[in-house]
């Protein structure tokens, strides 16, 4: 499998044998395609997850096909953001089939989409999904009907539980089996020639009120325990209550579950694997400046292990953990809605708060999922603002690695700063950058225990690209940091930053270890800080700088490919100035208080 951003080519539009899963955002689309094609793809319970598409192998029949997971869109006729953008691309580009997915649970505006794929010459499959849903909301959908309706093949699925994929792959087999003709000009008996001409109805608006009109129906079906539960989170009272419960809760799992995985961890590298490199490298190296790059201060053989697996991986682990099972609830949007008044004072819809969660992850793929959002000045300020004041979780993980040795409250100050900081962020940028803000829409989707099987396969997942994106450029900062401090350039270094990092920031001349290694993870721009003996007030200021400090390289590449390099450059200098600025006030205003 590949995935792919929103810029398309020829190549990939023009494919043979190209098969495209389309459908409403939040519609089971990603799940079907993991099933089908055997290739996890990220799925989440919100709106906006899908902004770049990917594609797997399927064969039918002995072929080989490729099957695109297109953004999700609502509409084709006006496309609101890039992400719609490559859905109507797509839907263009012809292909051999078209899997349309729809919510049984709210069949209606599903079915918008449903009417527009008609209109291009593509034979189509419609999956009714979350059945289950739909029966525990008292919704009865007549798939017969439908499938009259819609003149092409319905077919009712639950793609969490497995339900329906064989019928899917039966049906694609039967329509890449019958391309080669159709006995008339039109039909509505072959796949080739489902219905295409204008709706009875008038427009696909009325069409769709119209079909759900004749095919659903409402039964008697008392609210369950997690549709109460739904609706209560969207409401001021309970649901602030709720939300602060929850994401203190979350909190908890990240911080003490951590803790608990770091400590084994750490005595498996300082008792074993150190160790062994030590005695392993030693014994065949002769002492010198080769020996201490592998094995020394900064040996790539020892602080790798250190820092990655036993300092930042647990609390990586734990976050995800807790951020994967919250996704897949349903819970985020609710947030979304409930503080989209708040965020609106910032230059920001409500939703944008799902964008600042994933940055918690990582900053790349939350500017990449900005791409949901309908205006470029709420993609900037949001890009802004996690730049400025969101820590990735490894940098998180670092950063409660470094105050965990100090006072209780050293972290919770931290998070509480970042989030001061964003909120300032986005309100300067919001003043400055010229455009609008969309008034929010956003689906709020239904509440939804997380499949064991689906939740830990995202779990694993995730981690996989945890340790195979971060180890390799971590590996690099400290070999390069290995090599600096060998050669003595550190030392060069250090002297001339002094008047910076001691006098100002009031840090070790060693701290400056972290602002060089910062440029190629954040997360290094603190780990360096770990070997080092502060003080209270030396933790707080080092752990400030490094969470405002520079986007990472990755984070500098994405900000520069989705907004040009000019504005890239402009954010990271911005960042590099105000955390060296905030950072000398914190040192100068502890001091006169006295800490």
């Amino acid at each position: 499998m590949s995935h792919h951003n929103a810029q398309l080519n020829d190549k990939i539009l023009n494919a043979p044998n190209k098969i495209l899963l389309m459908g409403n955002p939040n519609v089971g689309k990603s799940i079907f395609f993991t099933e089908l094609t055997g290739i996890h793809a990220m799925s989440s319970n919100y709106a906006g997850s899908t902004v770049s598409f990917a594609q797997g192998k399927i064969s039918l029949n002995g072929e080989e096909y490729t099957l695109i997971d297109v953004p999700g869109t609502y509409s084709l006729s006006e496309p609101t953001s890039e992400a719609e953008e490559i859905a109507v691309r797509f839907a263009k580009s012809g292909a051999a089939a078209i899997i349309c997915v729809l919510d049984a649970s709210n069949l209606e505006r599903n079915l918008h989409l449903a009417m527009d794929l008609r209109k291009y010459k593509t034979p189509l499959i419609y999956v009714l999904n979350l059945m289950d849903v739909a029966e525990r909301k008292g919704i009865v959908v007549n798939s017969k009907i439908l499938e009259k309706e819609l003149g092409a093949p319905v077919i009712e699925a639950v793609a969490t539980k497995k339900q329906g994929l064989d019928c899917i792959k039966g049906h694609l087999e039967n329509i890449v089996k019958n391309q080669t003709g159709c006995p008339a000009n039109h039909c509505d008996k072959c796949y080739k020639c489902h219905v295409n001409q204008m709706d009875e109805y008038g427009d696909t608006w009325r069409a769709s009120k119209e079909i759900c009109r004749k095919t659903c129906f409402k039964v008697d079906a008392k609210p369950s325990f997690l549709d109460k539960l739904g609706d209560a989170m969207v409401k001021p009272w309970p649901g602030v209550l709720l939300a602060l419960l929850v994401m203190a809760a979350a909190i908890g799992v990240i911080v003490f579950g951590g803790r608990g995985v770091r400590f084994p961890l750490l005595m498996l590298v300082n008792d074993v694997i150190a160790p062994f490199f030590r005695d392993f490298f030693t014994s065949f190296v002769p002492e010198g400046m080769f020996l201490n790059i592998l094995v020394g201060e900064f040996g790539i053989f020892v602080i790798a292990f250190e820092w990655i697996l036993a300092l930042i991986f647990p609390y990586v682990l734990m976050f995800y953990v807790a951020f994967t099972f919250l996704e897949d609830t349903g819970f985020l949007p609710r947030m979304g809605v409930l503080f989209d008044n708040v965020m609106r004072k910032m230059g920001m819809q409500g939703g944008s708060l799902i964008h600042m969660m994933m940055g918690y992850g990582c900053a790349v793929p939350a500017i990449i999922g900005t791409r949901s959002a309908t205006t470029r000045k709420e993609r900037l300020v949001i890009s802004a603002a996690i730049c400025f004041a969101i820590p990735c979780i490894s940098q998180l993980g670092a950063l409660m690695s470094l105050t965990a040795g100090y006072s209780w409250w050293m972290m919770p100050a931290l998070l509480l700063f970042s989030l001061v900081l964003f909120i300032v962020v986005a309100m300067i940028a919001s003043k400055f950058i010229k455009g609008k803000v969309d008034p929010l829409l956003i689906e709020v989707p239904n509440v939804l225990i997380p499949s064991p099987r689906a939740y830990g396969r995202k779990l694993l997942s995730r981690m996989r690209h945890f340790l195979k994106d971060a180890q390799g450029p971590m590996m690099i900062a400290i070999l390069f940091a290995a090599l600096l401090a060998e050669s003595g350039i550190l030392a060069v270094i250090a002297d001339a930053a002094q008047p910076i990092v001691s006098g100002w920031l009031g840090l070790p001349a060693e701290a400056v270890t972290a602002l060089i290694l910062g440029i190629v993870r954040r997360e290094m721009s603190v780990a360096p800080l770990l070997a080092l003996d502060l003080t209270s007030l030396q933790a707080f200021v080092g752990g400030a700088v490094a969470l405002m400090y520079i986007p990472c390289l990755s984070a500098f590449a994405i900000l520069a490919k989705e907004f040009k390099a000019k504005t890239a450059i402009i954010i990271t200098l911005s960042t590099v100035a105000v955390a060296i600025f905030i950072g000398g006030v914190i040192n100068h205003l502890g001091r006169l208080l006295g800490a």
